[in-house]
């Protein structure tokens, strides 16, 4: 014999009984079936409001009797057929009037006292079981009803009873001894005491009825069917990745249940706990679903960690004080005090110090708490013995639960250390000496990145999921865009790397999805459902997603945003930028990004903010790093002017040939940047300061090989018509080369802690000499590198290798 127990979603309507009935029919055909049916999802809450409603004399209580009324003849009609439609709902409708005479009788008395609370809640699981059993007689023969107030006894505490275990089960073992029947319904959650009088098994009351049952028959096996395919290592509503557990132990799926799991209510199945009877929780909707297999013994699966499940709305309260030190029974009374009005404690931790005791209690407990302790503790308060309560709310209590934790060391390391790379602050901890869960108290904010990045680190083989957030779109965000796309399967397969664009945004709209944008349309997706670019919405979006591994990727050269990084910094965001604009800015300002990502561990990359795609900070960091001292930095860094005055010779015009470069997107949109110097400044200040010399833009010298006019310039129009009016300056910069036979490359320099900017003649023996088009080169002259520099060399220009440097940075974050 086996006991099925079926929730309320199993049978919230005719469609779902239904496959109720089918999952029935088969196990019916192996044994002997007790079957447990809670009542039609929902409808529990609808007779409590019915309830009040008649208790206030609101006569919108005929409402809500009516609408039960519809709702289960509505099943009846659809699962019974017509021609025995009429004695089903006569039986029906009888317990129906009942209901409906116990309702206008609260409203006639205005009393709905706890006794008549049981009675009306009861009522859901007398209709539910009456129908099913009534659906099961025209499929199957040789089925039967049992009303469970006949069997299971209680004592008078309406609400909140307590089962007279040896009545209930002398009553079972007697009844069942004499029935035949292959399979009996029995409404879960209902009782009786002594006297007859409707009684009610509380919370998880049906899997409580159903495990007494299991029990005092010692059944082979309890099935709770439910609508999840087991117990999951986390909840999957929350962690994409989680997914069901096989195997678990009695106390694994007890620790798991406390902390959350909400599949179970761990004090209703200690009936079958004791007699040691398997318990199985079954999908109603996925029926084939191997489901969880919870048993005593867990030999089967040496996984170290079984699930991680969480508590909300938690709130930490904590008794302190140098009164307390040595002093015995301040434990004792702080417990009594919040027994005795019924506040259930959910965590414990004390320091050694016996300075301070902390507890975990839910939210609406807290105010209570603070009142009823504070004057318990009146006295030593007064004295300054003990501090007032202390109250923290808005927590939530996150557990790792598993059998095979103890003796491993390394666990909570892991668990702790995790939390901390995704800066998540641990508030309290507690582990039991049994080593079966390790808990930790964090802000409620948290939960979706704490139990995100702990599945992912001890559940999903290290497979790290990377979540960007992308402002600008354009050359070189799309090819960023393109890139991603391309490379994702590599990426998971071969780097256990997951990238998801969670937002992109151009200098118009912004586009956002938690589960991460498609990225094969979302150029028409941005331009359809993106709404009206704010960048402080954007942060906020950012900083309330919450999601760990945040990248924010800054692929613009617009000032404002620079002015963001901090904000990201400050929430534990990394940020990726081809944007020069900070790290170039004041060296306070510069200074205090790098602070702010060692601070809060979040990555601060701006390696394409020099040489594009080229690993020249990189190397430059590793150079300093290693010990090594920078005697001399030697750089053609611009791709653009690389790219022009390669093409300034012979009969190359030089005007022309700076619309081209921007047409090829080598130059800024505005060519002045370039042109002036300021950006190639910009890039030695930066190798400057990344060596360990602290220097502002304004201590570089930039000798501009411009004419005056175009450094008057007001505009880019004015700007480019100086180029062409000036074409005589333009021309005798590149006759003298040619008569020197030279190059011309615009070089910038970094010695003994000044800089300088200037566009010189290189000869052909210079390393400079036969840059080809867009290209960078960078020589690091050290203490290791004397003579012969370490050079760094390549193209330094271009949306396509820029895309990928900033990609590289991502990928960097990603391994780090």
């Amino acid at each position: 014999m086996k006991v099925l127990k079926f929730g309320g979603s199993s049978v919230t309507n005719a469609d779902n009984i239904s496959k109720v009935i089918n999952i029935l029919k088969e196990s019916a055909q192996k044994e002997k079936l007790v079957v447990v049916v809670s009542a039609l999802g929902g409808s529990t809450d609808t007779l409590l409001e019915a309830g009040d409603l008649a208790q206030n004399g609101n006569s919108a209580f005929a409402n809500n009797f009516k609408s039960i009324e519809k709702r289960h003849i509505e099943a009846v009609r659809a699962l019974i057929p017509i021609e025995k439609q009429s004695g089903v709902l006569g039986g029906l409708k009888k317990i129906l009037n009942e209901l409906e005479s116990i309702l206008e009788g609260i409203s006639l008395l205005r009393e709905f006292s706890e006794k008549t609370h049981d009675k009306i809640v009861s009522f859901g699981e007398r209709l539910s079981s009456y129908i099913v059993v009534n659906t099961l007689k025209i499929q199957i023969e040789n089925v039967s009803l049992k009303d469970s107030r006949e069997l299971i006894i209680t004592n008078d505490d309406f609400t909140q009873t307590i089962v007279d275990i040896e009545t209930t089960n002398n009553n079972i073992v007697s009844f069942f001894k004499n029935n035949n029947s292959q399979i009996i319904v029995i409404p879960g959650f209902v009782a009786s005491n002594k006297s007859g009088e409707t009684t009610t098994l509380g919370r998880g009351g049906s899997d409580y009825t159903a495990a007494i049952l299991a029990s005092a028959l010692n059944a082979s096996i309890l099935e709770i069917w439910t609508d999840v395919s087991g117990m999951f290592t986390a909840n999957p509503k929350i962690v994409k990745g989680a997914f069901p557990i096989e195997n678990i132990s009695y106390q694994e799926a007890m620790e798991l249940s406390h902390f959350g799991a909400k599949v179970l209510y761990p004090p209703t199945v200690q009936p079958v706990l004791k007699k040691e009877i398997p318990i199985v929780i079954k999908n109603t909707f996925d029926a084939n679903a191997l489901g969880t297999y919870i048993s005593k013994n867990n030999n089967i699966c040496k996984t170290l960690i079984k699930g991680i499940s969480h508590i909300s709305e938690v709130s930490l309260i904590t008794l302190e004080g140098n009164g307390m030190i040595g002093i015995p029974g301040f434990s004792k009374r702080l417990f009594e005090t919040l027994s005795h009005e019924k506040i259930n404690v959910t965590l414990i931790t004390q320091a050694s110090s016996e300075h301070s005791i902390c507890i975990g209690i839910n939210d609406t407990d807290a105010k209570k708490s603070k009142l009823v302790i504070d004057e318990a503790f009146a006295y030593e308060i007064a004295l300054g013995k003990v501090e007032p309560l202390r109250v923290e709310s808005g927590l939530a209590i996150i557990a790792l639960v598993g059998d095979n934790m103890k003796n491993h060391q390394g666990i909570s390391g892991r668990m702790f250390s995790t939390l901390g790379k995704n800066n998540v602050n641990i508030r309290a901890i507690a582990q039991g000496a049994s080593e079966k869960n390790i808990s930790t108290v964090i802000a409620s904010k948290n939960i979706k990145k704490a139990l995100n990045s702990l599945h992912n680190e001890f559940f999903e083989n290290q497979i790290k999921n990377l979540n960007l957030f992308v402002v600008g779109v354009g050359n070189v965000g799309g090819k960023l865009i393109e890139q991603i796309a391309a490379q994702e399967k590599y990426l998971l397969k071969n780097l256990q790397l997951k990238v998801n664009v969670i937002a992109l945004s151009n200098s118009r709209k912004m586009l956002f999805n938690q589960e991460g944008i498609d990225l094969s349309d979302w150029r028409n997706n941005l331009l359809e459902n993106g709404e009206a670019l704010d960048l402080d919405q954007f942060y906020t979006n950012v900083v309330d997603f919450n999601l760990a591994n945040s990248i924010f990727v800054d692929n613009t050269a617009n000032y404002d945003i620079a002015q963001l990084y901090a904000g990201y910094l400050k929430k534990s965001i990394a940020v990726v930028t081809c944007n020069k604009i900070a790290a170039s800015s004041d060296y306070e300002i510069y200074a205090q990004l790098k602070s702010l990502s060692q601070e809060y561990n979040a990555p601060y990359l701006f390696e394409t903010n020099v040489g594009a795609g080229l690993p020249i900070i990189n190397t430059l960091n590793n150079l300093v790093l290693s010990g090594d001292r920078i005697q001399k930095i030697q750089a053609v860094a611009s791709g653009s002017l690389n790219f022009i005055f390669n093409s300034f010779v012979g009969d190359g015009d030089f005007a022309k040939i700076v619309d081209e470069a921007g047409a090829l997107g080598f130059t800024e949109p505005d060519p002045r940047i370039d042109l002036s110097g300021v950006d190639v400044a910009r890039k030695i200040l930066i190798l400057a300061r990344e060596s360990g010399t602290k220097m502002n833009l304004e201590d570089i010298v930039n000798i501009s090989f411009l004419p005056k006019s175009s450094l008057e310039a007001e505009s880019i129009e004015d700007f480019k018509k100086t180029l062409i009016t000036e074409k005589v300056h333009f021309e005798g910069i590149k006759e003298k080369a040619a008569a020197n036979n030279t190059e011309l490359k615009y070089v910038a320099e970094f010695a003994n802690g000044k800089a300088n900017v200037s566009l010189q003649e290189v000869d052909s023996k210079h390393p400079f000499s036969n840059l080809q088009g867009s290209d960078n080169i960078v020589l690091f002259f050290t203490d290791r590198y004397p003579k012969y520099p370490l050079i760094v060399k390549g193209a330094g220009a271009g949306a396509d290798v820029t895309a990928s440097g900033i990609f590289a940075d991502i990928i960097r974050i990603g391994r780090g």
